[in-house]
């Protein structure tokens, strides 16, 4: 197939070279469906609202302020709604320091209080900046890249992007996967040279192993995992997956039995006699996952050790979870997210 060239175009006879070719373009927009037009082309306000909130402090404060507590602000102490923005005296202004004070506790709180941003010192129109950045960017975004941009540290712009990709961090309570689930897994690490064919790829490699189960139409989990034993791969699916779900792998040896604890059994599809797909059965959809966060490792991040590549995965899962918003939609869910998180250094100590 020509490069560019879009499976309804060659299918048709049509030969175009670019996909911005009016008539081949024309072909590809009809392939869609309404809901995939309508979710590329929705227009969203957080888009209008964004240059001007990583510009300006004022204005970020108040972006982040609307999208925590919308047109009722409320105390993050006590929870009353009786609370009032602090000004100067003098000038009438809002404080320096962006401070809500509550009228029934008496305490004086900021937007940052119990989000990932809470006692940074780095100023929030770069965390907004950096917020659309991440969930904006299919195959992510490098603390380098936000470092040139924000004109701040590398140190900071890692410090921000550890919590934004913390903010994204599915939630321990989520429901498992049902319905047809496909399990997967890769191995993230650095390329070998290959002389004559003798070298490995993937199993029996030093590289992290990755598992990972993809529900068909809706949400995936990845985790780094320690090694690709059955017990690890049958313990990493039963946390994940709901008993009622039908369970689709590869011919990996390791996955036999684990069709005993699933309502709709074990079915594998043989890639060792190349058979990539039998009807339904195939693991098509939790490769093309595998395929965004590969080209991001190698393409923007380049490498990842694996005390961090859990959160890298986190951002990844995050983005594919959300695939169906529009970017407006995605970077307010994770500003959401980020409330009631911290990440800290160092644990609390405990006396």
């Amino acid at each position: 197939m020509p490069l560019g060239v879009t499976p309804l175009a060659c299918k048709n006879g049509l030969n175009f070279n670019f996909i911005l070719d009016t008539t081949c373009a024309k072909y590809y927009i009809k392939s869609m469906t309404n809901e995939d037009r309508n979710r590329q082309l929705a227009k969203s306000k957080t888009v209008e609202d964004i240059p001007l909130a990583c510009s300006n402090e004022l204005a970020a404060v108040e972006f982040l302020e609307k999208q925590r507590w919308g047109n009722t602000p409320a105390c993050v102490k006590c929870g009353s709604v009786e609370v009032y923005k602090m000004k100067d005296a003098k000038s009438g202004e809002r404080n320096s320091r962006f401070l809500w004070r509550c009228r029934d506790c008496k305490e004086q709180f900021t937007v940052r209080i119990g989000t990932v941003y809470e006692e940074s010192r780095i100023e929030l129109r770069h965390w907004c900046y950096a917020f659309w950045r991440a969930c904006t960017s299919k195959k992510g975004v490098a603390a380098l890249e936000i470092k040139r941009h924000c004109q701040i540290s590398y140190k900071s712009a890692l410090f921000l992007m550890n919590r934004i990709r913390f903010a994204m961090a599915p939630d321990a309570e989520a429901p498992k996967l049902t319905g047809d689930v496909e399990c997967d897994e890769m191995y993230i690490g650095a390329r070998r040279p290959r002389y004559r064919n003798r070298g490995k790829r993937g199993r029996g490699t030093k590289k992290i192993p990755v598992f990972c189960a993809v529900e068909r139409q809706g949400q995936i989990r990845r985790r780094v995992i320690a090694d690709l034993t059955g017990r690890t791969l049958r313990g990493a699916i039963r946390e994940e997956v709901a008993r009622q779900a039908r369970i689709i792998t590869d011919d990996f040896p390791h996955y036999k039995g684990i069709g005993e604890h699933f309502d709709g059994g074990h079915e594998t599809v043989c890639h060792s006699t190349r058979e990539f797909a039998r009807g339904d059965v195939h693991t098509n959809t939790a490769e093309s996952s595998h395929a965004l966060v590969k080209r991001g490792i190698v393409g923007i991040y380049h490498n990842v050790s694996r005390e961090y590549l859990h959160r890298y995965l986190w951002q990844y899962d995050f983005l594919w979870n959300t695939r169906k918003m529009n970017d407006g939609e995605r970077t307010v869910l994770a500003i959401k997210e980020a409330e009631g998180k911290r990440l800290m250094y160092r644990g609390p100590s405990v006396n």
